[in-house]
């Protein structure tokens, strides 16, 4: 059970102060919830103008690795990055600096080809499951069981239908007889409901702002760091 930092996701300029955008700003964000618990990051990495982009993942893991030497460190491959199904492979076979792992939203057409790509060249998997539908999709591929880790994303905010869309994707992943790692998160206003179900299932989790930036007193938080320091604390039981 870890606690997992998600510093920026696909989140705008504008969302909140604290968004890094820059890589010194994620650099520094990264270092900030480190310190107050991460056990690992999940970051989105920028252009100089602040856009998504995975040609850009050699500078931002360059200096990640310089700045949290031994922190597991993952990125997104989401096909909006791109835009581009030839572009977002090109893109990863031209990593130089590889992350520890990348998550692939099994709902994109391209997420065999991704998945297989990122296995051929030594970066672990997280598979993305936001729904049901999805968790079939991995059941039926032949790399299920070399993924790294289950995502159960949900990004439903309704919590008695998030609920029932996290349990019915665990019950696939049961079925299909897919035991791997399993990170539990939500989204905007099921963040916390789903950080404490990791908890009572032994699950790991992230917070960070990518997913929300209320604490669970629902006051908006300082920076990502904060957010970690709450999820910590319940992880913890306190």
């Amino acid at each position: 059970m870890i606690v997992q930092a998600c510093i920026n996701g696909a989140r705008p300029a504008g969302y909140h102060p604290a968004l890094p955008l820059t890589t010194a700003a994620m650099v520094a964000a990264s270092v900030a919830a480190i310190d107050t618990g991460a056990a690992e990051l999940h970051i989105h990495a920028r252009n100089p103008e602040g856009r998504e982009s995975l040609a850009h993942v050699d500078e931002v893991m360059t200096a990640i690795r310089a700045a949290c030497p031994g922190t597991l460190t993952g990125v997104s491959t989401g096909a909006w990055i791109e835009a581009d199904e030839t572009r977002t492979r090109a893109a990863i076979r031209n990593w130089r600096v590889l992350p520890d792992y990348a998550s692939v939203n099994l709902s994109e057409p391209d997420a065999p080809a991704i998945i297989a790509l990122l296995q051929q060249i030594g970066v672990g998997v997280e598979a993305g499951l936001a729904t049901v539908a999805d968790a079939h999709r991995l059941a039926a591929l032949p790399e299920r069981d070399r993924v790294l880790r289950i995502l159960i994303e949900i990004e439903e905010q309704d919590i008695t239908r998030a609920d029932q869309e996290a349990s019915g994707i665990a019950a696939v992943l049961e079925d299909a007889g897919i035991r791997r790692p399993v990170l539990l998160h939500g989204f905007d206003a099921t963040v916390w409901h789903f950080v404490r179900q990791a908890k009572a299932r032994r699950w790991s989790t992230r917070v960070g702002l990518e997913d929300g930036l209320h604490r669970p007193s629902g006051q908006i938080a300082r920076d990502t760091a904060e957010l970690v320091a709450d999820a910590v604390a319940i992880f913890r039981g306190a």
